[in-house]
C-alpha cells in the first residue's frame, strides 16, 4: 500500500482574515437533496435522451444563481460558479444517464418508464452534485471557479467525448477535474481512491468465420464453422493465460456466438463477439495482434477464411498521483483515516472519465454504496438502489474540495 503523508489545513486565508471552512448541508437542503434523488429515480432516460433530466438539472443550478450552459456535447449541462478574483478552476462530473433494464423493486419512487432504470446510482451523482452546487452558491467560500459538469451517456461511452469535442475544456476555464462514483460492497460513506489506473478500458470485438456449408449427416463435404468457432474460443484464453505476463491484469470474454445454420444444417458462417478489459495501450496492442494470429492461424489450418473488428471503446481511467493523493488527504480530514483507503485496487469495470483525464489532471474515486439490501447489490441489478444516506456525504466532500483547492 503507497504511503502517504497528510498536512491538513481546514481553513481559509482571505487578505488576512481566517474563515471557517463551512461544508456541513442544512437541515432544509438535504430534504430537497432527497426529493430531487427520488424525482430523477422515477424518470430516467437512456444516454443522449436526457432532456427532462437535462431542463431539471438546469433550472435547480439557475435557481441557485448560478451560470448555466445547456446542450453541451448533446444533452449535457455545464454550470459555472464564480467567486472572488482566483484565476484557478476545479471541475467536477456527474453522470446523467440511465440504464435499459426493468427495475424490480417496490420502492414508492422506482422508475415509471418501462425498461428503464437508474441501475447505476447516476441519480445519485447528480443530486450529490446539485447539493454542492446549492451550497458553493450560498455559503462557499473560495477564490476561484468552480465548474459542475453533468455528463450524457456515461453508459455507452459517447458522452465524454461529445462534450470535450464541443469544447468542455476550451469554453469553460477547468484546470483539474474529479469524479465521484458510488461502490455497492464498500462500506457506505467510505472513500477509495488510487494513484494511476483505477478503471479499465473497454475493447469489443467481432470475428466472422466462413466455411462451407452442408448437410448435417455428410459434414465431410463441408467446412464447418462452429468446430473452427469453438476452436477459436478456447485459443483466446490463452492470450491472458499464456501471451500477457502475469502482472498485466486482463479479461477476454466472448459474450455470443452465432451461427446461420438450422437443425440439420452445417452452417457456411458463424459470428463471434466479445469483450476485452485491460489497463494499458502496450496491453491492449498485444491483445490484438495475438487475437488477429491467433484466429488467421486457426481458420488456415481448416481451409477457412475470416474478419477480425476490434475496436477501442473506453479509454483507462488513469488517476494522476497529485490529485489523487489531495482525495485521499481530503477524505481523511473528512471522515478520518479508518473510512478511507487511499490505495485501493482497481476495477475491470470502465468509465468514460478517462477521455476528461487525458485531457486534464484529476482523478476518479468510489464512494461506498453500502454491502446489505439494495444499496449493497451490484451496480446493473435491477434490484439496485442507491444509498440515500451518502448523499450529504458525498456533496459535503464535494464543498471540501472546491473551498480547499481554490482557497487562497
Amino acid at each position: 500500500m503507497a504511503a502517504y503523508i497528510f498536512v491538513i489545513d481546514t481553513r481559509l486565508h482571505f487578505g488576512g482574515s481566517t474563515v471557517p471552512l463551512v461544508t456541513k448541508l442544512s437541515a432544509e437542503l438535504r430534504q430537497r437533496m432527497l426529493e430531487w434523488r427520488h424525482d430523477l429515480h422515477c424518470t430516467p432516460e437512456l444516454g443522449f435522451e436526457e432532456y427532462d433530466t437535462a431542463q431539471f438539472i438546469a433550472e435547480k443550478l439557475q435557481s441557485f444563481g448560478i451560470e448555466v450552459h445547456e446542450k453541451v456535447g448533446g444533452t449535457g449541462v455545464v454550470g459555472v460558479l464564480r467567486r472572488g478574483d482566483g484565476q484557478h478552476s476545479i471541475g467536477l462530473r456527474a453522470d446523467m444517464d440511465a440504464l435499459p433494464i426493468t427495475e424490480q423493486s417496490k420502492l414508492a419512487y422506482r422508475s415509471v418508464h418501462e425498461g428503464r432504470m437508474h441501475a447505476c446510482g447516476h441519480d445519485g451523482h447528480m443530486t450529490m452534485l446539485l447539493g454542492a452546487a446549492c451550497h458553493l452558491a450560498k455559503k462557499g467560500a473560495f477564490d476561484g471557479t468552480a465548474v459542475f459538469i453533468f455528463q450524457p451517456d456515461e453508459e455507452n461511452g459517447r458522452g465524454a467525448k461529445a462534450m470535450i469535442d464541443d469544447g468542455l475544456f476550451e469554453r469553460f476555464p477547468i484546470d483539474i477535474v474529479y469524479a465521484i462514483h458510488n461502490l455497492p460492497g464498500l462500506e457506505s460513506g467510505r472513500i477509495a481512491v488510487k494513484s494511476g489506473p483505477i478503471m479499465a478500458c473497454e475493447d469489443t470485438f467481432k470475428i466472422n468465420i466462413t466455411g462451407k456449408g452442408a448437410h448435417a449427416a455428410m459434414p465431410h463435404r463441408g467446412i464447418d464453422p462452429i468446430v473452427i468457432g469453438a476452436e477459436i474460443v478456447t485459443a483466446l484464453q490463452t492470450i491472458v493465460s499464456r501471451t500477457l505476463d502475469p502482472l498485466d491484469n486482463a479479461v477476454v470474454s466472448i459474450t455470443d456466438f452465432c451461427p446461420n445454420g438450422a437443425r440439420n444444417t452445417i452452417p457456411d458462417s458463424v459470428t463471434l463477439s466479445g469483450d476485452v478489459r485491460s489497463f494499458s495501450p502496450a496491453v491492449q496492442n498485444r491483445i490484438e495482434k495475438t487475437m488477429q494470429r491467433i484466429v488467421a492461424g486457426i481458420c488456415a489450418a481448416h481451409g477457412a477464411r475470416q474478419t477480425v473488428q476490434y475496436h477501442r471503446e473506453y479509454t483507462a481511467t488513469v488517476n494522476t498521483q497529485r490529485e489523487a493523493g489531495i482525495v485521499a488527504e481530503q477524505a481523511v480530514a473528512a471522515h478520518g483515516g479508518d473510512m478511507v483507503n487511499p490505495d485501493c485496487l482497481p476495477l475491470m469495470a470502465s468509465d468514460d472519465f478517462g477521455l476528461m483525464l487525458r485531457a486534464r489532471p484529476g482523478a476518479y474515486f468510489f464512494l461506498g454504496n453500502g454491502v446489505t439490501g439494495a444499496s449493497g447489490r451490484s451496480l446493473h441489478n435491477p434490484g439496485y438502489d442507491f444509498n440515500d444516506d451518502i448523499l450529504a456525504t458525498g456533496a459535503q466532500f464535494w464543498v471540501r474540495m472546491v473551498q480547499t483547492q481554490l482557497s487562497v
